[in-house]
Protein backbone atom coordinates (compact mmCIF):
# COMPACT_ATOMS: atom_id res chain seq x y z
CA UNK A 1 0.00 0.00 0.00
CA UNK A 2 1.48 3.43 -0.90
CA UNK A 3 2.87 5.63 1.86
CA UNK A 4 0.47 8.34 3.00
CA UNK A 5 1.42 12.00 2.90
CA UNK A 6 2.00 13.86 6.16
CA UNK A 7 -0.71 16.51 5.85
CA UNK A 8 -4.20 15.85 7.16
CA UNK A 9 -7.58 16.67 5.65
CA UNK A 10 -10.88 16.96 7.50
CA UNK A 11 -14.28 16.05 6.16
CA UNK A 12 -17.73 15.67 7.66
CA UNK A 13 -19.87 12.55 7.86
CA UNK A 14 -22.37 11.68 6.54
CA UNK A 15 -21.26 12.48 3.00
CA UNK A 16 -24.89 12.09 1.86
CA UNK A 17 -27.14 13.35 4.68
CA UNK A 18 -30.77 12.35 4.79
CA UNK A 19 -32.51 9.23 3.50
CA UNK A 20 -29.74 7.74 1.29
CA UNK A 21 -29.34 4.11 2.49
CA UNK A 22 -27.54 1.05 1.10
CA UNK A 23 -24.80 2.89 -0.82
CA UNK A 24 -22.79 1.24 -3.57
CA UNK A 25 -19.79 2.80 -5.28
CA UNK A 26 -17.54 2.34 -8.30
CA UNK A 27 -14.62 4.24 -9.80
CA UNK A 28 -14.62 4.88 -13.54
CA UNK A 29 -11.88 6.99 -15.08
CA UNK A 30 -11.89 10.43 -13.37
CA UNK A 31 -14.95 10.02 -11.16
CA UNK A 32 -16.47 7.93 -8.42
CA UNK A 33 -20.14 7.04 -8.89
CA UNK A 34 -22.52 6.16 -6.07
CA UNK A 35 -26.11 4.88 -5.93
CA UNK A 36 -28.59 4.35 -3.07
CA UNK A 37 -31.90 2.62 -2.37
CA UNK A 38 -35.10 4.51 -3.22
CA UNK A 39 -37.92 2.10 -2.18
CA UNK A 40 -41.38 3.48 -3.13
CA UNK A 41 -40.11 6.75 -4.59
CA UNK A 42 -39.91 7.54 -8.30
CA UNK A 43 -37.69 8.06 -10.19
CA UNK A 44 -35.66 5.30 -8.59
CA UNK A 45 -32.00 4.91 -7.62
CA UNK A 46 -30.41 8.36 -7.37
CA UNK A 47 -26.92 8.43 -8.86
CA UNK A 48 -24.10 10.77 -7.81
CA UNK A 49 -20.58 11.51 -8.95
CA UNK A 50 -17.53 12.89 -7.17
CA UNK A 51 -13.82 13.36 -7.73
CA UNK A 52 -12.81 13.37 -4.08
CA UNK A 53 -15.43 11.13 -2.36
CA UNK A 54 -16.56 14.11 -0.24
CA UNK A 55 -18.38 16.51 -2.57
CA UNK A 56 -21.13 14.75 -4.48
CA UNK A 57 -23.29 15.94 -7.35
CA UNK A 58 -26.50 14.14 -8.26
CA UNK A 59 -26.39 13.57 -12.01
CA UNK A 60 -29.75 11.85 -12.35
CA UNK A 61 -31.78 8.80 -11.40
CA UNK A 62 -31.11 5.41 -12.94
CA UNK A 63 -34.74 4.23 -13.16
CA UNK A 64 -36.67 7.17 -14.59
CA UNK A 65 -39.42 5.66 -16.72
CA UNK A 66 -42.24 3.21 -16.15
CA UNK A 67 -40.73 0.62 -18.52
CA UNK A 68 -37.90 0.30 -15.99
CA UNK A 69 -39.88 0.65 -12.77
CA UNK A 70 -43.62 0.29 -12.13
CA UNK A 71 -44.40 1.07 -8.48
CA UNK A 72 -48.13 1.66 -8.97
CA UNK A 73 -49.41 -0.68 -6.25
CA UNK A 74 -46.30 -0.95 -4.09
CA UNK A 75 -46.54 -0.12 -0.40
CA UNK A 76 -44.09 2.17 1.32
CA UNK A 77 -40.70 0.56 2.06
CA UNK A 78 -41.28 -1.85 -0.82
CA UNK A 79 -39.95 -1.10 -4.31
CA UNK A 80 -36.24 -0.76 -4.97
CA UNK A 81 -33.81 -2.35 -2.49
CA UNK A 82 -30.00 -2.11 -2.30
CA UNK A 83 -28.69 -1.27 -5.77
CA UNK A 84 -25.10 -2.13 -6.66
CA UNK A 85 -23.17 -0.24 -9.33
CA UNK A 86 -20.27 -1.67 -11.31
CA UNK A 87 -18.21 -0.65 -14.37
CA UNK A 88 -16.58 -2.90 -16.95
CA UNK A 89 -15.03 -2.14 -20.34
CA UNK A 90 -16.82 1.15 -20.90
CA UNK A 91 -20.25 0.07 -19.63
CA UNK A 92 -21.94 0.86 -16.32
CA UNK A 93 -24.15 -1.75 -14.66
CA UNK A 94 -26.70 -1.20 -11.89
CA UNK A 95 -28.22 -4.32 -10.38
CA UNK A 96 -31.03 -4.29 -7.82
CA UNK A 97 -34.30 -5.82 -6.59
CA UNK A 98 -37.86 -4.65 -7.23
CA UNK A 99 -39.17 -6.58 -4.22
CA UNK A 100 -42.89 -6.65 -5.06
CA UNK A 101 -42.43 -6.27 -8.79
CA UNK A 102 -40.14 -7.99 -11.28
CA UNK A 103 -37.57 -9.16 -8.73
CA UNK A 104 -33.84 -9.06 -9.48
CA UNK A 105 -32.61 -7.28 -12.60
CA UNK A 106 -29.89 -5.02 -13.93
CA UNK A 107 -29.71 -2.12 -16.36
CA UNK A 108 -26.79 -0.76 -18.38
CA UNK A 109 -25.54 2.58 -19.67
CA UNK A 110 -22.53 4.05 -21.43
CA UNK A 111 -23.20 7.40 -19.76
CA UNK A 112 -24.00 7.11 -16.02
CA UNK A 113 -26.22 10.18 -16.26
CA UNK A 114 -28.44 8.12 -18.55
CA UNK A 115 -30.34 6.96 -20.38
CA UNK A 116 -30.13 3.49 -18.86
CA UNK A 117 -31.49 0.39 -20.57
CA UNK A 118 -34.71 -1.39 -19.80
CA UNK A 119 -34.37 -4.15 -17.18
CA UNK A 120 -32.51 -7.37 -17.90
CA UNK A 121 -33.97 -9.90 -15.50
CA UNK A 122 -31.98 -12.61 -13.73
CA UNK A 123 -33.42 -15.87 -12.42
CA UNK A 124 -32.15 -16.45 -8.88
CA UNK A 125 -31.77 -14.75 -5.51
CA UNK A 126 -33.89 -13.03 -2.92
CA UNK A 127 -32.64 -9.45 -2.53
CA UNK A 128 -29.43 -7.39 -2.72
CA UNK A 129 -27.80 -8.83 -5.86
CA UNK A 130 -24.31 -7.68 -6.84
CA UNK A 131 -22.19 -8.19 -9.96
CA UNK A 132 -18.54 -9.23 -10.15
CA UNK A 133 -16.45 -9.20 -13.34
CA UNK A 134 -13.52 -11.61 -13.03
CA UNK A 135 -10.22 -11.36 -14.87
CA UNK A 136 -11.05 -14.39 -17.03
CA UNK A 137 -14.19 -12.74 -18.44
CA UNK A 138 -16.65 -14.62 -16.26
CA UNK A 139 -19.43 -12.56 -14.62
CA UNK A 140 -20.97 -13.60 -11.32
CA UNK A 141 -24.15 -12.62 -9.50
CA UNK A 142 -23.99 -12.80 -5.72
CA UNK A 143 -27.31 -12.37 -3.91
CA UNK A 144 -29.02 -12.79 -0.57
CA UNK A 145 -31.33 -15.76 -0.13
CA UNK A 146 -33.48 -16.94 2.80
CA UNK A 147 -34.72 -15.08 5.85
CA UNK A 148 -33.59 -14.21 9.36
CA UNK A 149 -31.09 -16.80 10.71
CA UNK A 150 -31.43 -18.85 7.50
CA UNK A 151 -30.27 -15.88 5.43
CA UNK A 152 -27.21 -16.63 3.29
CA UNK A 153 -25.57 -15.71 -0.02
CA UNK A 154 -25.84 -17.61 -3.27
CA UNK A 155 -23.73 -17.15 -6.39
CA UNK A 156 -23.90 -18.11 -10.05
CA UNK A 157 -22.42 -17.17 -13.38
CA UNK A 158 -24.45 -15.26 -15.98
CA UNK A 159 -24.27 -14.17 -19.60
CA UNK A 160 -23.94 -10.43 -19.07
CA UNK A 161 -25.54 -9.67 -22.43
CA UNK A 162 -28.79 -11.53 -21.71
CA UNK A 163 -28.95 -12.21 -17.96
CA UNK A 164 -29.16 -15.96 -18.63
CA UNK A 165 -27.73 -18.15 -15.88
CA UNK A 166 -24.71 -20.14 -17.06
CA UNK A 167 -24.46 -22.18 -13.87
CA UNK A 168 -26.69 -23.33 -11.05
CA UNK A 169 -26.75 -21.17 -7.93
CA UNK A 170 -24.47 -22.32 -5.13
CA UNK A 171 -24.58 -21.35 -1.46
CA UNK A 172 -21.24 -19.61 -0.86
CA UNK A 173 -21.60 -17.64 2.37
CA UNK A 174 -23.46 -18.21 5.65
CA UNK A 175 -22.24 -15.08 7.40
CA UNK A 176 -21.29 -15.14 11.08
CA UNK A 177 -24.29 -16.99 12.53
CA UNK A 178 -26.34 -13.86 13.05
CA UNK A 179 -29.62 -13.05 11.29
CA UNK A 180 -29.98 -11.32 7.95
CA UNK A 181 -26.81 -11.96 6.01
CA UNK A 182 -27.46 -9.26 3.38
CA UNK A 183 -25.82 -7.02 0.81
CA UNK A 184 -23.13 -9.51 -0.31
CA UNK A 185 -20.33 -8.28 -2.58
CA UNK A 186 -17.56 -10.35 -4.20
CA UNK A 187 -14.18 -8.68 -4.86
CA UNK A 188 -10.78 -9.80 -6.16
CA UNK A 189 -7.93 -7.95 -4.46
CA UNK A 190 -4.25 -8.88 -4.79
CA UNK A 191 -5.15 -12.29 -6.16
CA UNK A 192 -7.58 -13.18 -3.36
CA UNK A 193 -11.36 -13.35 -3.56
CA UNK A 194 -13.21 -11.53 -0.76
CA UNK A 195 -16.83 -12.07 0.21
CA UNK A 196 -18.24 -9.16 2.23
CA UNK A 197 -21.74 -8.78 3.61
CA UNK A 198 -23.84 -7.19 6.31
CA UNK A 199 -25.19 -9.18 9.25
CA UNK A 200 -27.42 -8.70 12.28
CA UNK A 201 -30.29 -6.74 10.77
CA UNK A 202 -30.28 -3.04 9.98
CA UNK A 203 -30.49 -1.75 13.57
CA UNK A 204 -28.36 -1.87 16.72
CA UNK A 205 -26.68 -5.21 15.88
CA UNK A 206 -25.85 -4.19 12.31
CA UNK A 207 -22.31 -5.04 11.27
CA UNK A 208 -20.14 -5.76 8.24
CA UNK A 209 -18.23 -9.05 7.97
CA UNK A 210 -15.79 -10.49 5.46
CA UNK A 211 -14.17 -13.73 4.28
CA UNK A 212 -11.47 -14.62 1.76
CA UNK A 213 -10.61 -17.50 -0.53
CA UNK A 214 -8.46 -18.53 -3.47
CA UNK A 215 -11.59 -19.31 -5.50
CA UNK A 216 -14.71 -17.27 -6.39
CA UNK A 217 -17.02 -19.91 -4.91
CA UNK A 218 -14.96 -20.32 -1.76
CA UNK A 219 -14.85 -21.85 0.72
CA UNK A 220 -14.30 -18.49 2.40
CA UNK A 221 -12.22 -18.15 5.53
CA UNK A 222 -14.16 -15.69 7.67
CA UNK A 223 -12.38 -13.00 9.63
CA UNK A 224 -13.51 -13.70 13.22
CA UNK A 225 -14.61 -10.14 14.06
CA UNK A 226 -16.73 -7.57 12.25
CA UNK A 227 -14.72 -5.13 10.18
CA UNK A 228 -17.33 -2.41 10.75
CA UNK A 229 -19.81 -1.91 13.59
CA UNK A 230 -20.72 0.38 16.51
CA UNK A 231 -23.01 -2.16 18.18
CA UNK A 232 -21.10 -2.03 21.49
CA UNK A 233 -20.52 1.73 21.55
CA UNK A 234 -22.45 4.65 23.00
CA UNK A 235 -21.81 6.74 19.90
CA UNK A 236 -23.68 9.40 17.86
CA UNK A 237 -23.53 7.15 14.78
CA UNK A 238 -25.27 3.76 15.01
CA UNK A 239 -26.49 0.88 12.81
CA UNK A 240 -23.31 0.87 10.69
CA UNK A 241 -23.16 -1.68 7.87
CA UNK A 242 -24.16 -2.52 4.31
CA UNK A 243 -20.78 -1.42 2.98
CA UNK A 244 -19.10 -1.33 -0.41
CA UNK A 245 -15.35 -0.97 -1.09
CA UNK A 246 -13.53 1.10 -3.70
CA UNK A 247 -9.88 1.76 -4.54
CA UNK A 248 -8.79 5.26 -5.55
CA UNK A 249 -6.06 6.26 -8.01
CA UNK A 250 -3.48 6.49 -5.18
CA UNK A 251 -4.07 2.83 -4.31
CA UNK A 252 -5.87 3.80 -1.08
CA UNK A 253 -9.06 1.95 -0.20
CA UNK A 254 -12.33 3.42 1.09
CA UNK A 255 -15.69 2.15 2.28
CA UNK A 256 -19.12 3.69 1.90
CA UNK A 257 -21.84 2.38 4.19
CA UNK A 258 -25.08 3.29 5.89
CA UNK A 259 -25.45 4.63 9.41
CA UNK A 260 -28.00 6.49 11.51
CA UNK A 261 -27.47 9.62 13.61
CA UNK A 262 -29.78 8.87 16.53
CA UNK A 263 -31.07 11.62 18.81
CA UNK A 264 -30.70 11.34 22.58
CA UNK A 265 -34.13 9.69 22.64
CA UNK A 266 -33.06 6.98 20.20
CA UNK A 267 -34.66 7.92 16.87
CA UNK A 268 -33.91 9.95 13.74
CA UNK A 269 -36.34 11.32 11.17
CA UNK A 270 -33.50 11.48 8.63
CA UNK A 271 -33.31 7.72 8.40
CA UNK A 272 -30.27 5.80 7.18
CA UNK A 273 -27.58 8.00 5.63
CA UNK A 274 -24.37 7.41 3.63
CA UNK A 275 -21.01 7.56 5.45
CA UNK A 276 -17.41 7.29 4.27
CA UNK A 277 -14.29 5.94 6.00
CA UNK A 278 -10.80 4.86 4.96
CA UNK A 279 -9.97 1.16 4.85
CA UNK A 280 -6.80 -0.03 6.58
CA UNK A 281 -5.28 -3.32 5.40
CA UNK A 282 -3.54 -5.57 7.91
CA UNK A 283 -2.25 -9.04 7.07
CA UNK A 284 -4.45 -9.19 3.99
CA UNK A 285 -7.65 -8.16 5.79
CA UNK A 286 -9.51 -4.83 5.39
CA UNK A 287 -10.49 -2.97 8.56
CA UNK A 288 -12.85 0.00 8.92
CA UNK A 289 -14.11 0.34 12.52
CA UNK A 290 -14.87 -2.56 14.84
CA UNK A 291 -16.34 -0.77 17.88
CA UNK A 292 -13.39 1.64 17.97
CA UNK A 293 -15.24 4.86 17.17
CA UNK A 294 -12.94 5.79 14.30
CA UNK A 295 -15.98 6.42 12.11
CA UNK A 296 -17.12 9.79 13.39
CA UNK A 297 -18.98 12.90 12.33
CA UNK A 298 -15.68 14.78 12.02
CA UNK A 299 -13.15 12.68 10.10
CA UNK A 300 -9.42 13.28 9.73
CA UNK A 301 -7.52 11.52 6.93
CA UNK A 302 -4.07 11.93 5.45
CA UNK A 303 -5.20 12.41 1.89
CA UNK A 304 -8.17 12.24 -0.42
CA UNK A 305 -8.41 10.95 -3.99
CA UNK A 306 -8.26 14.32 -5.68
CA UNK A 307 -6.10 16.58 -7.80
CA UNK A 308 -5.00 19.97 -6.50
CA UNK A 309 -7.67 21.39 -4.15
CA UNK A 310 -8.04 24.49 -6.34
CA UNK A 311 -9.13 22.23 -9.20
CA UNK A 312 -11.72 20.37 -7.16
CA UNK A 313 -15.28 20.52 -8.40
CA UNK A 314 -17.02 21.74 -5.26
CA UNK A 315 -20.46 20.27 -5.64
CA UNK A 316 -22.86 19.27 -2.91
CA UNK A 317 -25.57 16.69 -2.58
CA UNK A 318 -27.21 19.01 -0.03
CA UNK A 319 -29.83 20.89 -2.01
CA UNK A 320 -31.06 23.93 -0.14
CA UNK A 321 -32.30 27.35 -1.10
CA UNK A 322 -35.23 28.42 -3.26
CA UNK A 323 -36.79 26.73 -6.26
CA UNK A 324 -38.88 29.14 -8.35
CA UNK A 325 -40.12 26.40 -10.70
CA UNK A 326 -38.89 28.32 -13.73
CA UNK A 327 -36.98 25.34 -15.12
CA UNK A 328 -37.12 21.56 -15.10
CA UNK A 329 -37.30 20.04 -11.64
CA UNK A 330 -33.93 19.03 -10.25
CA UNK A 331 -33.09 15.34 -9.99
CA UNK A 332 -33.50 15.45 -6.19
CA UNK A 333 -37.28 15.91 -6.58
CA UNK A 334 -39.36 12.74 -6.59
CA UNK A 335 -42.87 11.33 -6.42
CA UNK A 336 -44.49 8.67 -4.26
CA UNK A 337 -44.76 5.81 -6.78
CA UNK A 338 -45.17 6.59 -10.46
CA UNK A 339 -47.21 9.77 -10.89
CA UNK A 340 -50.39 9.68 -12.94
CA UNK A 341 -49.93 11.28 -16.34
CA UNK A 342 -50.65 15.00 -16.39
CA UNK A 343 -50.82 15.46 -12.62
CA UNK A 344 -47.62 17.54 -12.39
CA UNK A 345 -46.69 20.33 -14.79
CA UNK A 346 -44.23 23.21 -15.07
CA UNK A 347 -45.63 24.39 -18.42
CA UNK A 348 -49.35 24.62 -17.67
CA UNK A 349 -48.78 27.89 -15.81
CA UNK A 350 -45.21 29.06 -16.52
CA UNK A 351 -43.26 29.90 -13.39
CA UNK A 352 -45.46 27.67 -11.24
CA UNK A 353 -45.57 24.00 -10.31
CA UNK A 354 -49.12 22.88 -11.10
CA UNK A 355 -50.52 19.85 -9.28
CA UNK A 356 -53.80 18.11 -10.11
CA UNK A 357 -55.15 16.12 -7.19
CA UNK A 358 -56.05 12.46 -7.73
CA UNK A 359 -58.29 10.12 -5.75
CA UNK A 360 -55.52 8.87 -3.49
CA UNK A 361 -54.56 10.80 -0.37
CA UNK A 362 -51.37 10.76 1.67
CA UNK A 363 -52.84 7.92 3.76
CA UNK A 364 -53.56 5.71 0.73
CA UNK A 365 -51.48 3.22 -1.21
CA UNK A 366 -51.99 4.56 -4.71
CA UNK A 367 -50.85 7.14 -7.22
CA UNK A 368 -50.56 10.23 -5.04
CA UNK A 369 -50.09 13.68 -6.51
CA UNK A 370 -46.91 14.49 -4.59
CA UNK A 371 -43.61 16.16 -5.43
CA UNK A 372 -41.03 16.04 -2.65
CA UNK A 373 -37.40 15.87 -1.62
CA UNK A 374 -35.48 14.36 1.27
CA UNK A 375 -35.12 16.16 4.58
CA UNK A 376 -31.36 16.43 5.16
CA UNK A 377 -31.10 18.43 8.40
CA UNK A 378 -32.79 18.04 11.77
CA UNK A 379 -33.13 21.81 12.06
CA UNK A 380 -34.57 23.31 8.90
CA UNK A 381 -37.45 25.42 7.62
CA UNK A 382 -39.55 24.45 4.62
CA UNK A 383 -41.77 27.06 2.92
CA UNK A 384 -43.99 27.11 -0.13
CA UNK A 385 -46.22 29.72 -1.76
CA UNK A 386 -49.52 28.18 -2.92
CA UNK A 387 -52.59 29.41 -4.78
CA UNK A 388 -55.58 27.09 -4.54
CA UNK A 389 -59.36 27.54 -4.80
CA UNK A 390 -61.01 24.16 -4.18
CA UNK A 391 -64.22 23.56 -6.12
CA UNK A 392 -65.67 20.50 -4.36
CA UNK A 393 -65.73 18.97 -0.92
CA UNK A 394 -62.66 16.86 -0.27
CA UNK A 395 -60.31 18.80 -2.52
CA UNK A 396 -57.16 19.89 -0.71
CA UNK A 397 -53.57 20.89 -1.37
CA UNK A 398 -50.63 21.96 0.68
CA UNK A 399 -47.23 21.28 2.20
CA UNK A 400 -46.38 18.10 4.11
CA UNK A 401 -43.70 16.13 5.85
CA UNK A 402 -44.00 12.42 5.06
CA UNK A 403 -42.59 9.14 6.29
CA UNK A 404 -45.24 6.79 4.85
CA UNK A 405 -49.01 6.23 4.80
CA UNK A 406 -49.07 5.86 8.61
CA UNK A 407 -47.02 8.96 9.47
CA UNK A 408 -47.32 12.39 7.88
CA UNK A 409 -48.14 15.98 8.83
CA UNK A 410 -49.70 18.46 6.42
CA UNK A 411 -51.19 21.94 6.24
CA UNK A 412 -52.93 23.80 3.47
CA UNK A 413 -56.36 24.66 2.07
CA UNK A 414 -59.30 22.28 1.71
CA UNK A 415 -63.04 22.45 1.07
CA UNK A 416 -65.40 20.94 3.63
CA UNK A 417 -69.21 21.26 3.57
CA UNK A 418 -68.95 23.97 0.96
CA UNK A 419 -66.50 26.06 3.00
CA UNK A 420 -62.89 26.87 2.19
CA UNK A 421 -60.74 25.98 5.18
CA UNK A 422 -57.19 26.52 6.33
CA UNK A 423 -56.22 23.30 8.07
CA UNK A 424 -53.43 21.36 9.73
CA UNK A 425 -53.60 17.59 10.23
CA UNK A 426 -51.37 15.07 11.97
CA UNK A 427 -51.34 11.37 11.07
CA UNK A 428 -49.60 9.31 13.73
CA UNK A 429 -49.48 5.52 13.66
CA UNK A 430 -52.19 5.48 11.02
CA UNK A 431 -54.64 7.71 12.93
CA UNK A 432 -55.40 11.19 11.51
CA UNK A 433 -56.46 14.21 13.54
CA UNK A 434 -57.13 17.80 12.58
CA UNK A 435 -55.29 20.15 14.92
CA UNK A 436 -56.53 23.30 13.19
CA UNK A 437 -59.47 24.25 10.97
CA UNK A 438 -60.60 27.80 10.24
CA UNK A 439 -62.72 29.23 7.46
CA UNK A 440 -60.97 31.56 5.08
CA UNK A 441 -61.48 33.63 1.95
CA UNK A 442 -57.81 33.71 0.98
CA UNK A 443 -56.73 32.13 -2.27
CA UNK A 444 -52.98 32.37 -1.70
CA UNK A 445 -50.97 31.26 1.32
CA UNK A 446 -47.37 30.87 2.32
CA UNK A 447 -47.12 27.50 4.08
CA UNK A 448 -44.33 26.70 6.52
CA UNK A 449 -43.01 23.69 8.43
CA UNK A 450 -40.20 24.22 10.92
CA UNK A 451 -38.23 21.15 11.93
CA UNK A 452 -36.26 20.70 15.13
CA UNK A 453 -34.70 17.64 16.71
CA UNK A 454 -37.88 16.96 18.66
CA UNK A 455 -40.74 18.15 16.46
CA UNK A 456 -42.37 19.98 13.57
CA UNK A 457 -44.22 23.32 13.83
CA UNK A 458 -46.87 24.03 11.18
CA UNK A 459 -47.84 27.63 10.34
CA UNK A 460 -49.09 29.82 7.50
CA UNK A 461 -49.13 33.43 6.41
CA UNK A 462 -51.11 35.50 3.94
CA UNK A 463 -48.25 37.93 3.38
CA UNK A 464 -45.14 35.96 4.30
CA UNK A 465 -44.49 38.17 7.31
CA UNK A 466 -47.28 37.63 9.85
CA UNK A 467 -47.60 33.99 10.81
CA UNK A 468 -50.42 31.96 12.29
CA UNK A 469 -49.44 28.80 14.19
CA UNK A 470 -51.64 25.87 13.24
CA UNK A 471 -50.23 23.05 15.31
CA UNK A 472 -47.22 20.89 16.05
CA UNK A 473 -46.28 17.22 15.92
CA UNK A 474 -43.47 15.15 17.39
CA UNK A 475 -40.43 14.13 15.38
CA UNK A 476 -40.46 10.66 16.89
CA UNK A 477 -43.79 9.89 15.17
CA UNK A 478 -42.18 10.58 11.78
CA UNK A 479 -39.07 8.51 12.48
CA UNK A 480 -38.58 5.02 11.00
CA UNK A 481 -38.23 3.67 14.53
CA UNK A 482 -41.91 4.43 15.31
CA UNK A 483 -43.43 2.11 12.70
CA UNK A 484 -46.53 0.10 13.62
CA UNK A 485 -47.89 -2.02 10.77
CA UNK A 486 -44.83 -2.43 8.55
CA UNK A 487 -41.12 -1.97 9.11
CA UNK A 488 -39.96 1.35 7.68
CA UNK A 489 -36.73 1.70 5.70
CA UNK A 490 -37.07 5.34 4.60
CA UNK A 491 -36.57 8.77 6.17
CA UNK A 492 -38.56 11.98 6.20
CA UNK A 493 -39.46 13.60 2.88
CA UNK A 494 -40.90 17.11 2.60
CA UNK A 495 -43.33 17.62 -0.27
CA UNK A 496 -46.04 19.54 -2.07
CA UNK A 497 -49.22 17.62 -2.70
CA UNK A 498 -52.84 17.74 -3.88
CA UNK A 499 -55.72 15.29 -3.52
CA UNK A 500 -59.43 14.99 -4.11
CA UNK A 501 -59.79 12.49 -1.24
CA UNK A 502 -61.66 9.85 -3.20
CA UNK A 503 -62.22 11.72 -6.44
CA UNK A 504 -60.14 13.55 -9.03
CA UNK A 505 -59.87 17.24 -8.19
CA UNK A 506 -61.47 19.70 -10.58
CA UNK A 507 -59.18 22.52 -9.47
CA UNK A 508 -55.38 22.50 -9.74
CA UNK A 509 -53.07 23.86 -7.06
CA UNK A 510 -50.37 26.29 -8.13
CA UNK A 511 -47.07 26.55 -6.26
CA UNK A 512 -45.02 29.66 -7.03
CA UNK A 513 -41.91 28.62 -5.12
CA UNK A 514 -40.49 26.22 -2.55
CA UNK A 515 -37.72 27.05 -0.10
CA UNK A 516 -35.44 24.89 2.06
CA UNK A 517 -33.53 26.93 4.65
CA UNK A 518 -31.10 25.78 7.34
Amino acid sequence: MPQLQSQTIRYANPILPGFYPDPSIVKAEDYFYLVCSSFEYFPGVPIFRSRDLIHWEQIGNVLDRVSQLDLTDQKSSDGIYAPAIRYNKGTFYMITTDVRGIGNFYVTAKNPAGPWSDPIRIPYGGIDPSLFFDDDGKVYVTAQQGADYDSHAIQYEINIETGEALSSPQVVWHGDGGPWTEGPHLYKINGKYYMMSASGGTAKEHREIIGRSDHPYGPFERYPEPILTHRNLDHPIQYLGHADLVEDHHGDWWAVFLGVRLTEDGYSVLGRETFLAPVIWNDGWPHIDNNEGTVSLDMVVQRLPMTEPSKLEIQSAITQGRDDFDEELGSHWMSVRNPSEGTCSLSEKPGFLTLHGQEASLSDVGQITFVGRRQQHLQATFKASMSFIPAADGEEAGLCIRRDEDAHYELGIRQSEGRRMIFARLTVRGESQFVHESETEVEELVLQIKSTETGYQLSCSADGMNWMDLGAGSARAISPEDFVHKMCFTGAVVGLYATGNGQVSRTPAYFDWFEYVI
